[in-house]
């Protein structure tokens, strides 16, 4: 982190139906143009942080207090009509399984176009967007593309057009819960060089959610560790693998699978 003020600034705790708390005075910065990643084992509250960000934990019962500032701006304050104003536009996400979250009766462009429209307010034209979009994960704009179904997709292919439709209209942040879960190996290793790509052209800052410790080493400027609703430890990628300070961290990096030697 330098001097300047993060990107997203956050310090709040979280709580389901019944006064279950699943996330305790949490505390995590994310600096414009970093990519952070967020490491957890199943059932953490990583998926509930990044619903906290978006302000949609009603959507699961779920309750926030403390403080959300993104650019500034404190978003537990903002009317909802604000809020939807940043989704889309300046805070993107991408979810980890591509083919459930592709509509299966709609055609690809249909559902880019719909993307568009939902937080458009001035910018690029729908098809340039669209366009320029679907260029920057490696993917083609043609009719023939456009006019596909997501069943003639391949996962790998899905993933990217989730990825164009969370940078249509270039956000400052990215959210992405997940994103290469559903992936096999080489294809994991795709999307993850097309995030730094994406990170490194567009400047867009990322926060990465996995369970996938070498996936976030291979990829993250700096890695929190998430452990029973707090942020454990916070550090520089190589200063969590070669020094890690809490014990859990510890843990998780002993419990990583290590080559065989050949005998």
């Amino acid at each position: 982190m330098t001097g300047e003020s993060p990107l997203l600034s956050l310090a709040l705790s979280v709580e389901y139906g019944g006064g279950k708390r699943v996330l305790e005075n949490l505390n995590l910065q994310v600096a414009a143009g970093e990519i952070m990643g967020l490491v957890g084992q199943s059932g953490s509250g990583k998926s509930t942080l990044a619903l906290a960000i978006l302000r949609l934990l009603h959507l699961k019962g779920g309750r926030a207090t403390g403080k959300i500032e993104f650019g500034g701006r404190d978003l537990a304050r903002l009317r909802e009509r604000e809020m939807r104003g940043l989704r889309g536009r300046q805070i993107g996400l991408v979810l980890q399984s591509p083919l459930s979250s592709l509509n299966p009766v709609l055609r690809v462009g249909t559902q880019l176009t719909e993307a568009w429209k939902a937080h458009a307010n001035g910018g690029l034209p729908c098809r340039q967007a669209v366009g320029e979009a679907l260029l920057a994960v490696a993917l083609s704009g043609t009719d023939e593309f456009l006019t596909r179904f997501p069943g003639q997709l391949s996962v790998g292919q899905a993933q990217r057009v989730l990825i164009a439709m969370a940078i249509l209209h270039r956000p400052r942040l990215l959210i992405a819960d997940e994103p290469t879960s559903a992936l096999d190996v080489i294809t994991q290793a795709e999307v993850l060089a097309l995030f730094a790509k994406l990170n490194r052209e567009l400047g867009v800052a990322l926060l990465f959610i996995s369970h996938d410790l070498p996936s976030v080493a291979s990829l993250c400027h700096r890695i929190a560790i998430l452990h029973e609703g707090q942020i454990v430890e916070c550090a520089p990628t190589e200063e969590i693998f070669c020094r890690p300070v809490h014990p859990y961290t510890r843990q998780l990096i002993a419990a990583q699978p290590r080559a065989r030697k050949p005998e």
